[in-house]
């Protein structure tokens, strides 16, 4: 479960950023929580675009796709700060982030009272048309002399107070998995698979469906390659090391762009027929509808599907298991949705394996075994092998036609 929470405060130093960073860290193996700030977003003003903020940008984007919202507001003269009002201001006019997502309100101040009449302002806000939030009922956490609250390393001090912190959270985490299934899937927009709008990156002087396009799009950019460094986040490879370390996964590893054009694989595999998602190197640069055109029109619906969910932030990743395999093996593709530094989706990293020997491993690392079940992949009514759960049927993948690249059968 992932949460994201909104620092309600734009000062360098806020006793409620510590509360979200030691929510965060405290409660990890709870839920996932990113710390937002909102010390950069522009004062409220309709006549502006809310998206020229890239920092407004990241706040739509991390809230869209979030599971739940965690705001830690200050009482500022009884009310919340005038920089909390301004970010949900920007984010109810033209965009609704906020619309049916679970948030809980927690918040600090110097003395004891907490921020009571700050949360109960910003429940009259989160509850207005425009942001439509369903903000978690009770469970009102109030940390007072906030100044004394935190030791040196960040931690609150008082056992019973994290403690009521913590049962507030429980409720949190019971609300959003209750909202959750109520919510309806968001439309999703007929995809683009012809690579027909092109993008900052998209290198329009080559035809994305020319076989050779990776010399020629790497001529026509002039693109490094052997052993000249390129610096990352966290390092500096060569483009050979980071080729190296790629096809050393085990994985098959494929990119296409939010603009639906298949960049990349790596080529690990001397045959390609060995692959369980085959690739050939004349695909690369290819459109996604070309990569597909082998497809019914039915099942290329589900390589749109695939695409329009990660898109509008419905899920992040989508798993599936190709039916149809043979016995030993668990043909896995997970597409796992990318994002720019903004938070906006930035393609899909496809990650194809045969998940049976890791299933395998961890059985007979673990002592356990599989005991059954009665779901589309359940072996069939065979003797199964106490260490895989695999029966000499094939897993009971049944015969439907696997479409290899999407994972989708018919």
């Amino acid at each position: 479960m992932k949460f994201v929470g909104l620092v309600g405060s734009n000062a360098d130093q806020s006793y409620n950023r510590k509360l979200l960073e030691f929510i965060r860290k405290q409660f990890k193996l709870k839920f996932e929580l990113e710390v937002l700030e909102i010390d950069e977003v522009p004062l409220f003003n309709q006549d502006e675009k809310w998206d020229e903020s890239f920092q407004l940008r990241l706040l739509y984007n991390r809230i869209t796709r979030a599971d739940g919202v965690i705001i830690a507001t200050p009482e500022h003269n009884h009310t919340i700060t005038a920089a909390l009002k301004s970010v949900l201001e920007w984010l109810s006019y033209e965009v609704h982030p906020f619309e049916s997502k679970p948030v809980m309100i927690v918040g600090a101040s110097y003395y004891d009272q907490g921020t009571s009449r700050a949360q109960v302002h910003l429940r009259k806000i989160l509850d207005a048309p425009g942001v439509n939030a369903y903000t978690l009922p009770g469970n009102e956490f109030l940390l007072g002399k906030a100044k004394e609250a935190f030791d040196n390393k960040g931690n609150i001090t008082n056992e019973g107070t994290v403690k009521f912190l913590e049962s507030c959270l429980d409720n949190f985490v019971k609300y959003v998995e209750v909202v959750s299934k109520l919510k309806k899937p968001k439309p999703i927009a007929p995809e683009d698979l012809d690579v027909t709008n092109p993008i900052a990156t998209t290198i329009t002087e080559v035809d994305p469906d020319d076989p050779e396009w990776v010399e020629k799009a790497a001529k026509a950019v002039g693109a490094v390659s052997g052993d000249t460094y390129v610096k990352l986040d966290h390092g500096i490879l060569t483009v050979n090391q980071i080729d190296m370390f790629l096809k050393a996964m085990p994985f098959e590893l494929t990119y296409a762009d939010d603009n639906n054009q298949f960049l990349y694989y790596n080529n690990a595999h001397q045959d390609p027929d060995t692959m369980f998602a085959k690739r050939v190197p004349s695909q690369s640069g290819g459109r996604l509808s070309t990569l597909h055109n082998s497809l019914p029109a039915a099942r290329m619906k589900n390589v749109e599907w695939v695409v329009g969910v990660l898109r509008n932030g419905d899920q992040e990743y989508v798993r599936t298991i190709v039916p149809g395999s043979p016995a030993g093996v668990i043909n896995t593709h997970n597409y796992q949705a990318m994002y720019y530094p903004d938070g906006s989706y930035a393609g899909i990293n496809e990650i194809v394996f045969n998940f049976q020997p890791w299933l395998d491993w961890y059985l007979k690392t673990t002592g356990q075994r599989l005991v059954g079940g009665s779901g589309p992949f359940a072996p069939a009514a065979a003797a199964a092998d106490a260490t895989s759960g695999a029966s000499d049927t094939g897993g009971g993948h049944g015969g439907g036609d696997a479409d290899a690249t999407s994972g989708a059968s018919a």
